[in-house]
């Protein structure tokens, strides 16, 4: 994108994600400009991370499995409260108040996900105009799906228009809760139709299982930190092949999934298999990686022909040596594409799906389409989210 005039100022948004993991909400504060060929430059202000204690984190599992309606009604006020808790943390982070803010653009919390038929994010957006004073969009996901999508990956815009290859094809690989693989056409021919191209969907676990086997076994600790407890075990291989025989797996993208399928039950059903077979905890929680790592490889070999030049790790599973080294293994193996760090390449990939929903804030405000039908399977191009006005 170097060179390319500008044809703005730029716009300031706030994005707001909290994904499957359930670590917290990410707040990301970026400026935006439209560029000559459609495609969109992005400047990255300020991010910050608000964790979820231990006790919103259970509060939020549990609603994923049973509640009543009052307590729905208020996770939804509490979590808004959260979501503008962050936003406001990453406005003083980068510097900006309201005056300055475009929107917020707000993810909010996904308590069910149902592919195909209806998607489900608690954060009551009128709370969070209130508390910011910014303009709000939000609930993204519900028109792709009312148009035949999947309501997800929706990140893939921003994978497009952001962090393409200038000259290869690139596979954009997300490891939060749940794995989303973007696979990119050389941005050299976005304005030529190559976006229509793009492929998008989720390829399985990400660290839902490694993440979940650990607050089971080692009193409550929240990940494996450094991977240095999988470091220690052993891969129990036929638990791993015969969770990769679930029909997910087999199923042909457009798909998406979450923790209605690697849920609490699963978690302990895994936990259960390894069991049977002597496993100690370090084995388990290395079985688990190891699933991680083979599901991507596995979805990788059946689902993307495409020449892929390099494969872009991001999201909290990228912090995760050992899984990041399965991974290479499991992918890079031979004359397979190199696996970098986004990091690396960008900026702290902790932000990126929550400059991915700022873009998407963006789009909205402009009049832009967000989805990628050829990734959701909807049935074409539609502006996502919903505004809520704040008061001036």
């Amino acid at each position: 994108m170097t060179g390319e005039r500008l044809e703005d100022q730029g716009r300031i948004l706030v994005g707001l994600m909290s994904g499957t993991s359930l670590d917290g909400i990410s707040a990301a504060v970026a400026r935006f400009h439209n560029l000559e060929n459609g495609r969109v430059h992005c400047d990255l202000m300020g991010f910050t991370h608000r964790a979820y204690h231990g006790a919103e984190r259970a509060r939020l599992e549990q609603a994923m499995q049973q509640g009543t309606a009052r307590e729905y009604c208020r996770v939804h006020a509490d979590v808004g409260d959260w979501m503008a808790d962050a936003a406001l943390a990453a406005m003083a982070d980068a510097g900006v108040t309201a005056r300055d803010v475009a929107a917020v653009a707000s993810h909010g919390q996904t308590l069910w996900h149902e592919p195909g038929h209806s998607t489900w994010q608690v954060g009551d957006a009128a709370r969070i105009a209130e508390r910011t004073g910014c303009d709000v969009v939000s609930d993204f996901r519900s028109r792709d799906v009312a148009a035949g999508g999947q309501g997800a990956p929706l990140v893939t815009i921003a994978d497009c228009m952001l962090f393409a290859h200038d000259t290869h094809w690139r596979a954009l690989q997300n490891i939060g809760g749940i794995g989303n693989v973007t696979v990119v056409p050389p941005a050299h021919t976005h304005d030529r139709g190559g976006m229509q191209s793009v492929r998008a969907f989720d390829t399985g676990p990400g660290v839902v299982i490694i993440d979940g086997v650990v607050r089971a076994l080692y009193d409550g600790r929240p990940y494996d930190r450094d991977g240095l407890i999988a470091a220690s075990g052993r891969v129990l291989e036929s638990v791993v092949q015969e969770a990769l025989r679930h029909p997910y797996f087999a199923d042909a993208p457009p798909k998406s999934t979450g923790r209605e399928l690697f849920s609490r039950a699963y978690i302990a059903q895994f936990i259960g298999d390894c069991e049977a077979l002597g496993a100690a905890p370090a084995d388990i929680v290395a079985t688990a990686t190891a699933l991680t790592a083979r599901s991507l490889a596995d979805q990788y070999r059946r689902f993307i022909p495409e020449p892929v030049h390099d494969v872009v790790l991001s999201g909290g599973g990228a912090h995760n040596p050992t899984l990041v080294r399965l991974i290479e293994a499991a992918v890079a193996h031979g004359n397979g594409p190199q696996v970098c760090i986004f990091d690396g390449l960008y900026f702290d990939g902790e932000a990126k799906e929550a400059v991915a929903f700022a873009l998407l804030g963006f789009l909205h405000i402009s009049g832009r389409a967000g989805n990628v039908p050829s990734a959701t399977g909807a049935r074409g191009p539609r502006p996502l989210g919903s505004l809520t006005p704040a008061v001036r």
